[in-house]
């Protein structure tokens, strides 16, 4: 058993009222300058929808993440030893502008310093790359609010595998239906990132597990740009070199949240540690796309577990961290609750960012339901959801609905257990039915719906202590008792711990 820790995140999708409070937060700290202007390293989403970039989980279009051989080992889908050299002045797996965007601005000088006229003077937009007139045909959330028009829905790639019935319901106007989706680096446990870059400029920070890039040792391959499935590694024009989500690791250094985390009006995100063995992740990343997420969750260990605790000081990991472990909200969701999930799993990247998934709202006649007093069909039947359930299992459960079904009907039998204890129109007896359907006990919903609605920043962010002075000392052991990160396939250290 070899303990790692890991700074993992959860996204409550339930709680996402699509604000962008969090992209803006991350845009003004971080991308707000020259080769930076197109980086969303946050941005939010409306699904269904084709994101950003354009159609980002489209893999046979970008060849992102990892694939099976024939023998049965990894191999990164986007790149090899022989595409590296012939792909270097044109990647055909690369997002172009057009998958992302033209960022621009707007000539204010025409607008404060126009002459006397009868015509109200305008701010034309013109391009921050080049600086001429651009006429604006998209950006980072020009989707945003519109997931069920024609234009959008119909072309998200969770799509597959619903039936026309489905694809329609999801598309009219007339049922508009959407949730939004923010989303960040991932800082998966197996990144096809580090995996990709012949420079070794990508690595994951041995104290946490926070991937990030060497800006001296990056020399534009731009191979973590196709190689990340989820698209969250850009390429600076400018600098000519890659940039990524940090996860605001100087914060998190000082015991304050990221800024997209601590600026949420929603309060729908979640940060904490998790203790994993590393030596199951070939394994898992090599497990048939239904048993991967089961898979993750075994690589996961119990933090109270005195002989993972053991393995884990044996291994460097600080009191500090173990405690913090033990107190994480991460934990609770993904392990304890299950009801958090991981983004496409199917790319095999493992990702550290888990989402709860969202519930539908109450339709029309389930409302007239309510007025009779038919606590019975008070909420709607998870298979009756707005959202089809094989779109939210494509999105989180790599196809498998029987992890979104469980994380859904818990969630539902929170909320019948919660309006029984307050509301008081939904029977006891009905209300206990629920939960133990749901495998859900009276004491776990309470404790869902305190870290879900009463929970305060405390409860929401447990940040480990980072002792860098020891994480510095780790990095310089000797390569042998390090971890390997990824399947790389150059000569480039693949690093880690």
């Amino acid at each position: 058993m070899q303990v790692r820790s890991q700074i993992s995140m959860v996204f409550h999708l339930d709680k996402c009222i699509g604000c962008h409070t969090c992209s803006v937060a991350c845009k003004n700290i971080w991308t707000d300058r020259k080769g930076a202007e197109y980086m969303w390293w946050n941005n939010v989403e409306t699904k269904p929808g084709t994101g950003f970039p354009t159609k980002w989980e489209d893999q046979e279009k970008y060849k992102g993440g990892f694939e099976k051989n024939a023998a049965g080992e990894l191999e990164i889908k986007s790149t090899s030893k022989t595409k590296i050299v012939p792909n270097i002045f044109h990647n055909p797996h690369m997002p172009s502008m057009d998958d992302y965007y033209e960022p621009w601005t707007y000539d204010y000088q025409n607008l404060f310093n126009a002459k006397e006229g009868s015509d109200q003077p305008t701010a034309e937009p013109i391009s921050m790359i080049d600086g001429k007139k651009i006429d604006v045909q998209s950006g980072p959330n020009w989707d945003d609010d519109l997931g069920g028009s024609p234009i959008y829905a119909e072309n998200d790639p969770n799509l597959e595998g619903l039936t026309e019935e489905q694809r329609l319901q999801l598309s009219s106007v007339e049922r508009l239906v959407f949730f939004y989706l923010p989303r960040i680096c991932n800082h998966c446990l197996n990144p096809c990132c580090v995996a990709s870059c012949p420079s070794g400029a990508l690595y994951k920070r041995g104290e946490d597990g926070i991937v990030l890039i060497d800006q001296k040792k990056c020399r534009a391959w731009r191979s973590c740009v196709a190689a990340c499935p989820y698209k969250k590694t850009y390429f600076n024009w400018f600098t000519g070199k890659s940039e990524k989500c940090i996860l605001c690791f100087p914060r998190l250094e000082t015991g304050q949240a990221p800024a997209c985390f601590h600026s949420c009006v929603g309060r729908i995100r979640y940060l904490g540690v998790l203790l994993y063995d590393a030596e199951k992740l070939e394994e898992v990343a090599k497990l048939p796309d239904d048993e991967l997420v089961e898979g993750q969750r075994d690589m996961i260990l119990d933090p109270h577990d005195p002989e993972v605790i053991a393995e884990a000081m044996k291994n460097g990991v600080s009191e500090g961290v173990i405690e913090a472990a033990q107190n994480s909200p991460v934990y609770k969701f993904v392990i304890e609750w299950k009801i958090a999930l991981p983004p496409h799993i199917e790319f095999r990247t493992l990702p550290m960012l888990f989402y709860v998934p969202p519930m539908s709202p109450v339709q029309a006649s389930k409302v007239e339901d309510t007025i009779t007093h038919n606590s019975e069909n008070l909420f709607h039947d998870i298979d009756d959801s707005r959202v089809p359930m094989k779109f939210l299992a494509n999105l989180f459960g790599a196809g498998h609905e029987g992890v979104v079904r469980y994380a859904l009907a818990k969630q539902k039998a929170v909320r019948w257990h919660r309006r029984a204890e307050t509301v008081g129109d939904i029977d006891r007896e009905t209300a206990d039915r629920m939960l133990r359907e749901a495998n859900c006990t009276r004491e776990e919903a309470e404790a869902i719906y305190k870290l879900t609605a009463l929970c305060k920043f405390e409860d929401r962010f447990v940040i480990p202590p980072m002792h860098r002075e020891q994480a510095i000392e780790m990095m310089k052991e000797p390569h042998e008792h390090r971890e390997e990160v990824g399947f790389g396939f150059v000569g480039a250290p693949r690093r880690g711990v």
